[in-house]
Formats: structure tokens, C-alpha cells, sequence
């Protein structure tokens, strides 16, 4: 106990720490389109940081780079003691978290769909800093414009002429502000997200806002300079390449990547053509390349650590997915279901609502889909499971290829992973009740759910485990086959946890007015022998990975510090004088991004390299447990004897409702209890229709939570 109020202490300090250093961040972002900035900090500033080895960067990257990068740092040392914490101390902290219910209380805004009070107010403060931006940039240029028009007297520019060129730059540098944020909510193993109590999977709606937001901003800025150039008899400006100021050519071969990459993410386009969707998000690439050779490094230090987070991110995403994984076994459900098994290391710990990404190479090389984890590593510390719903061309593909495979075990399924991905902690102790309501296969990480409850029913007798209500919703009596897989078929005994946790489920079919007279299909076991070579799923970075992940972020950043003064100070400084007008900006902003490359993959490949050494040996371990387990006559005979222990105990506690759609709203403002969990995961009608009851006032003791499938 003495132990977890110290580390409780540490963390808060942290957070102190963490919260002076972002202010901090945010007044540098406030202040620098005044006047206050450019007359008196910058001088300053430029005065108290020259320096031959950073240059006229250097000032930036200390107001704009690190300070977030700090932040990412000490996050992860915040985590990593999260990690050490008693479950005590966790339910204990969550009791008092209800008392700020009402910060997460929902609200549906068109547009935006479901929203809570904070996410509404932490998105107007950050509009509201663009405007700001904007509005003072504007009217800082206007400022300008009578010494513009000196220095242009051979143009022959008209007044309003000159503003067009200010406002359309000054819309250029509002998108930088919302492209600084933009890759945030896509890192996926990020430390600043769980510090906030979000994970990727729930941001993905924050990188769809800001990028929308970004396009329209650099799209005005680019056709507004073509308006201008127009006017003023210039169109020949589109095709300069200037080696020492902005360079129109990269800024529109950046803006014809963005067009094209942001034309495929509206909805219809993305539903229809999700493939052309997924490969010309890929243009991220040459977009930021050419982002930063339009106006070159120094600048782009203002935008940079969320996309250095970024690529730390999906360097180490791609060494992950370069290992070939052990599947071991698959379940064939009636209802267009299969659930794969995986091995994976005991040393990997996940929490429930985590997804992982799959790519098969035999049905696509390129596509990577995400999938709900509904294994619990508690309970099944040697295998993961995923469940997979046919639905679409990929989906449908998979199914086909596993489904028309016979039971043996001689076959081997090339796959390979990313992740799992999920929240750092979760808190459904806290409530006295669950209401789980699911839609189709939204039901999936209602089921990790589940199993973790499950497992805390069976270890520990000195928590009030919550009771569960399960509203699950299905088109056919055929999807109800994926209620099977509730409980594990591993780990402890299945009814003794069925019968410990109070579990009510009600079924509602929709399309049907009765049970089916047709004798319902059993499910279908496929059974894979992997290549020795396949390795389980392990930590990319270890038991440890948030303390690597602080190492990364600083060693890496340390090194191209390093690799940029010798630079500077040996190639550039000798030209160009810290004047910034007479060395290349392309080949310096070139040689920055090589530098930031080269660093991150020496630091994060170090890190991999050390870690992948030490899972090799418990790697071998697990293989020679499963070729002993397999090599028994009575392996198959084994695992469909354990695959019938959950159907045998969860058909008992299900009503199954024929014909009909549930009340929600009678369901919900009936549930008992001081403080009820309402989750909902399913389509986007059914969990605006939960959150509005929610949020209706009419009970205080409803706490909702959406979970959706934006990736």
C-alpha cells in the first residue's frame, strides 16, 4: 500500500510536470503571431541561442520540438509506473473518478457525431487557436503591407493585391498549426494518448477532424496563390524552385498528394472502394517530404515531434510485421465467423477492448486490418484470439480459404501482426452494474470484456465484481453461435467462472419470428502447423516497453542533435553565416530528414534487436511445447473437448428474443444500481441512440462509453 501512494505521488508529479511543460508550449503557440513576439521575445531569443551548430533552427526546435518530445519522454516513465500499480489502488482511484462523471457525459453534435463535454471543449479551444492564429497573423501582415509594396514597386502591385498574398500565406500557416496535431491520434503506441485516458482506436475521429480541417486550410492557401499569380501576370511563380526561400514547385506536388489522399477518405468512397482508400493513404509519405522542402526545415521544426512520434511509431510497427507469426488453430462459426488462435509470450500483458492488425500475404501483401482482441492474457496467457466477421472482400477471401480447409494439421497460414493495441488501464470495477449493448459483430470486444471480469471473478474474493447485462443484437438465430465464445477454452475452469459471475444475456433476432426448424450447423476446428520459423507474439520492446520507448525517444533525438551540429557547424555554417540565405534550404532540409531517419532507426533497432534476443530462448520454449503437445495422438480429441465446455455453460444464461428490436430505453432507465457502465459497440444509429438516453438527464447513475470501429 506504501508502495502504491508513492508511485501514485510520482506519477501525479509528472503529470504536474507534463501539464507546465504543454502550457508552456501552448503560450509559444499564442504569442507568436503577435507583436509582442517579433519585436521583443524573438530578438531575444535569436540573441540567447545562436549558435554555429543549430543555426536559426536551433531556437525553434528548443520552443517547439522538445518540449512535446519531453513530454512523450516522461509519459512514458508515467506509464511504465501505471504499469506497478495494485489493483487496489486502481478500483480505489476509479471510485473517485465518478465523481467526474459529467466531464464524459455524451452529447451528440451533428457532424461530429458522439462527443463528450471534454472532447467539445478541448476541440473549441483548439479552433479557437487557429482563429486565433489566423486572425493575428492577418493582422500582423496587414502591417506589413506598406513595406511590401516598397520592396514590390516593380510589380505594380495594387493594395488589395498585396493582402491576397499575405491572407493566402497566413492560411498556410493556420494548416500548419492543425497538421502539428495531425499524427497524434494515428501513433498507435503512443504515450501521450494513454496519458490523457485515450487510445488510438478512440482518436482516429481527432485525425479525421484536423486532417479535413488541414486540406481545406492548404487547398485555400494553394488557390489563392493561383488567383494571385493570375492577377498579377506571374503564373510562371508555379513552376519556381527557389534554393533559398519558399519553393512553390513542392508545395503543389504536396497539395496534388494531399488532394488525392483526402478525396478517397470520404465516407461513400471509403466504403466502396476501401482498398483505393488504404493505398493512396500512403501519399502521407511524398505529402511531407514535400511539405518540408516547400518551406524547409526551420519551419517545419513547429510541426515536427508529433511526426517524429509518428515515425518512432511506424518504424517499429514495421519490425514487428517483418516476423511471420505462429497460428495454431482456427473456429469455423455457421454465421460467417472465424476466430484465430495465435500463440503469444507470457510476457505479453493487453487489456480488454484491444485490437491487433492482421495481414495475410496470400490474400493481399499490402492490407493491413484491424480486429478486435478477445482472448484475455490473464486467462490465456500462451494464446490471443481474434474474431473476424465476413464482410467484406478481404474478410471474405480469409473465411474462404479457412473454411474450405480440412481439420488436419499439416497446414501452415502465413500471418503476420501488429500490436495488440489497446487502453493503458481499465476502470469497469468501479461500477456496480454493466450494460453491454452490442449490434452484429460489435458484440467482439464486449467479449474481452467478459473474459477480464471472468478472471477477476476467479482470483481474488475482496472486490465487488459488477453484475452484467449483455443486450446483444443480431439480423439471424445463426450469429447467436458467436455467444460460444464467451468463455475461454483454456485457463480456469469455465463453469466454475460462469457460475461466480452474474451474467444475464438477451439475444434479440430481428429477421426471424422463431427458433429456425433447421438443425443448427456445429462450429468447424482447423488446426495449423506453423514453420518452425513462425515466432509467438511477443512486447516488440519487452516487458518493459514503455521505458525502451522513453530510450528511443531520447537517444534517437540525442543522436540526430549530434548529426545536425556537426552538420551545421562543419558544412553549413562555413556558407552560409547563420545569415539562412545562403545555403540550399533543400539540401538542408534533405539532409535533416536523413538525419532524423537515420537516427530513430539506429536507436529503435538497437532496441528491437536486444529485446527479440531475449524473447528467442522463451520463443523456443513455446516451440517445443506445442511439438510435444501436437506430436499426442489425442491433441484434436483434446481441444474439441474443451470447445464444448463454454457452449454447455453460456447457452444456459441466454434469452433469446424473436422477431423484435430491444427497448434500450426501458432496459437502461430500469438498470439498478448507484452507478451503471453503459458500453455500446455496434452501428453508428445504435450508439447515438444509447448516448442520447445517456445523456437525457433523466438517470444520473448512467455512465456511457462508445466504442467504434473507426480504423
Amino acid at each position: 500500500m506504501a508502495s502504491s501512494t508513492v508511485i501514485n505521488g510520482v506519477q501525479g508529479a509528472i503529470l504536474v510536470l507534463a501539464l507546465l511543460v504543454f502550457l508552456g508550449n501552448i503560450m509559444m503557440w499564442i504569442i507568436m503571431p503577435t507583436d509582442t513576439y517579433y519585436d521583443k521575445w524573438l530578438p531575444h531569443i535569436l540573441a540567447d541561442t545562436n549558435s554555429t551548430f543549430f543555426g536559426i533552427q536551433g531556437p525553434i526546435m528548443l520552443d517547439f520540438t522538445f518540449p512535446i518530445l519531453f513530454i512523450a519522454a516522461v509519459g512514458c516513465i508515467y506509464l511504465h509506473l501505471g504499469k506497478k500499480r495494485t489493483s487496489d489502488s486502481n478500483i480505489g482511484s476509479t471510485k473517485e473518478a465518478n465523481k467526474f462523471g459529467f466531464l464524459k457525459r455524451p452529447m451528440i453534435v451533428k457532424g461530429l457525431g458522439i462527443v463528450t463535454s471534454t472532447e467539445l471543449a478541448l476541440f473549441t479551444m483548439f479552433i479557437a487557436l487557429v482563429v486565433w492564429y489566423f486572425s493575428y497573423y492577418v493582422r500582423y501582415w496587414f502591417k506589413q503591407v506598406p513595406l511590401l509594396q516598397m520592396t514590390r514597386h516593380d510589380r505594380h502591385e495594387q493594395v488589395w493585391q498585396t493582402k491576397l498574398d499575405r491572407v493566402a500565406i497566413v492560411f498556410g500557416l493556420a494548416g500548419n498549426v492543425c497538421l502539428t496535431f495531425l499524427f497524434y491520434p494515428v501513433t498507435r503506441g503512443s504515450s501521450i494518448l494513454p496519458m490523457l485516458g485515450l487510445t488510438s482506436e478512440g482518436s482516429i475521429k481527432y485525425h479525421m477532424w484536423i486532417g479535413n480541417i488541414a486540406m481545406t486550410l492548404f487547398t485555400i492557401h494553394g488557390s489563392l496563390y493561383i488567383v494571385y499569380w493570375t492577377l498579377t501576370h506571374r503564373l510562371s511563380e508555379m513552376l519556381k524552385w527557389d534554393q533559398h526561400y519558399v519553393s512553390n514547385v513542392a508545395g503543389e506536388i504536396g497539395l496534388l498528394c494531399g488532394l488525392t489522399l483526402w478525396m478517397t477518405t470520404y465516407p461513400n468512397i471509403r466504403r466502396k472502394m476501401f482498398e483505393l482508400s488504404l493505398y493512396t493513404h500512403y501519399l502521407y509519405i511524398p505529402f511531407i517530404i514535400f511539405f518540408i522542402l516547400h518551406i524547409g526545415i526551420g519551419f517545419a521544426c513547429i510541426m515536427l515531434p508529433g511526426f517524429y512520434l509518428f515515425v518512432i511509431d511506424r518504424y517499429l510497427r514495421f519490425l514487428q510485421s517483418r516476423q511471420k507469426v505462429r497460428l495454431v488453430s482456427a473456429r469455423v462459426l455457421p454465421c460467417e465467423i472465424i476466430e484465430l488462435n495465435f500463440s503469444k509470450s507470457r510476457a505479453l500483458n493487453y487489456s480488454p477492448t484491444s485490437i491487433m492488425f492482421i495481414n495475410v500475404p496470400s490474400i493481399s501483401k499490402l492490407q493491413w486490418h484491424p480486429f478486435t482482441v478477445t482472448s484475455n492474457s490473464n486467462l490465456e496467457p500462451e494464446r490471443i484470439s481474434v474474431i473476424i466477421k465476413c464482410e467484406g472482400n478481404w474478410t471474405k477471401n480469409l473465411y474462404d480459404l479457412i473454411s474450405s480447409s480440412s481439420s488436419s494439421i499439416d497446414r501452415r497460414l502465413e500471418v503476420s501482426v501488429e500490436g495488440p493495441y489497446g487502453p493503458a488501464a481499465t476502470n469497469f470495477l468501479r461500477h456496480d452494474m454493466l450494460v453491454l449493448v452490442s449490434g452484429g459483430s460489435g458484440i467482439t470486444p464486449l467479449i474481452s470484456i467478459i473474459r477480464e471480469l471472468i478472471y477477476i471473478t476467479s482470483t481474488t474474493q475482496s472486490h465487488n465484481i459488477p453484475k452484467i447485462k449483455l443486450i446483444t443484437v443480431f439480423k439471424n438465430s445463426s450469429n447467436l453461435s458467436i455467444l460460444d465464445l464467451i468463455l475461454p477454452i483454456s485457463g480456469i475452469t469455465s463453469s466454475e467462472s460462469c457460475t461466480n459471475l452474474d451474467l444475464q444475456i438477451e439475444a434479440y433476432i430481428t429477421r426471424e419470428k422463431g427458433h429456425p426448424k433447421d438443425k443448427t450447423k456445429t462450429p468447424q476446428t482447423v488446426f495449423f502447423r506453423p514453420n518452425p520459423s513462425d515466432a509467438p507474439i511477443y512486447p516488440t520492446l519487452g516487458p518493459n516497453s514503455w521505458l525502451w520507448l522513453c530510450a528511443i525517444i531520447s537517444s534517437s533525438f540525442l543522436v540526430f542533435l549530434v548529426l545536425l551540429g556537426v552538420f551545421t557547424q562543419y558544412v553549413i555554417y562555413p556558407i552560409d553565416q547563420n545569415t539562412n540565405k545562403l545555403y540550399s534550404y533543400p539540401k538542408k532540409a534533405l539532409m535533416n530528414m536523413l538525419f532524423i531517419f537515420s537516427s530513430i532507426v539506429l536507436a529503435a533497432t538497437g532496441a528491437f534487436l536486444w529485446n527479440k534476443k531475449r524473447n528467442s530462448s522463451e520463443a523456443k520454449q513455446i516451440l517445443d511445447m506445442e511439438e510435444s503437445a501436437t506430436s499426442s495422438s489425442s491433441f484434436v480429441d483434446d481441444e474439441r473437448e474443451l470447445e464444448s465446455l463454454p457452449q454447455q455453460s453460456v447457452i444456459k444464461s441466454i434469452n433469446v428474443h424473436y422477431g423484435q428490436r430491444p427497448d434500450l430505453h426501458r432496459i437502461l432507465l430500469e438498470s439498478k444500481g448507484s452507478s451503471i457502465g453503459v458500453l455500446v459497440s455496434g452501428p453508428k444509429k445504435m450508439r447515438h441512440d444509447v448516448a442520447a438516453i445517456c445523456s437525457s438527464g433523466l438517470a444520473d447513475n448512467l455512465h456511457f462509453e462508445s466504442i467504434s470501429f473507426n480504423w
